[in-house]
């Protein structure tokens, strides 16, 4: 099992920038670390400056932070699989604002992914761990933080450090030893391309 989440780095074709190669989902906070506020803050504006469609903005979050009622709400919500994060230093609701149009709602979901992606890439360049969840009561969470329509909670991230994992459920330690996978390049670019084929 890795001691560290570096030791698990993607297999690639080529270098990728560190933190996208370092990244994985580890289930394994370390309940008794401290996150200082400008890590929690630097999360949350990478996934504010994250790409948006037409300059729309429609992301928004519910942040909860060990201790607080709100880390205490999210955490409630969590479906069983996935209460292995309230180890984690923060829990953040990440909802999209739907719009108005089925084509504003589309992109609103793209926004949402673009914005979770900076976030838990600037999570892993601070030396965090983060772990985007879709496993919580969705119902919930719109009733909890009396959530105007539209906008949709999508996701719940945790972010927090690595833990021990002598110190976690055994089948959290064994999901998190599976080999990382992904699909070759090959088989997810659909058009033939030359480069790939001299590679």
């Amino acid at each position: 099992m890795p001691e560290a989440p570096n030791d698990r780095l993607a297999a690639t074709l080529v270098p990728l920038h560190p933190p996208i190669a370092r990244r994985w989902s580890p289930r394994a906070f370390d309940p008794a670390a401290e996150l200082p506020r400008d890590d929690l803050i630097a999360v949350l504006e990478a996934a504010r400056w994250a790409p948006t469609w037409g300059g729309r903005q429609p992301v928004r979050f519910v942040v909860g932070v060990r201790g607080d009622d709100t880390f205490a709400a999210i955490a409630g919500l969590l479906r069983r699989g996935n209460r292995y994060a309230t180890a984690a230093n923060a829990l953040i609701l990440l909802c999209a604002d739907e719009g108005e149009d089925d084509r504003t709602r589309l992109y609103s979901v793209v926004d949402a992914g673009a914005a979770m992606t900076n976030l838990v890439i600037e999570a892993v360049a601070r030396d965090l761990i983060a772990h985007p969840m879709a496993g919580f009561d969705v119902a919930g969470a719109a009733e909890a933080f009396a959530l105007p329509p539209g906008l949709h909670p999508l996701m719940v991230v945790s972010v927090g450090r690595l833990g021990d994992y002598s110190q976690v459920a055994p089948e959290i330690a064994e999901r998190d030893s599976r080999p990382r996978e992904r699909l070759p390049l090959a088989d997810v670019v659909v058009n033939e391309i030359v480069v790939l084929n001299q590679i």
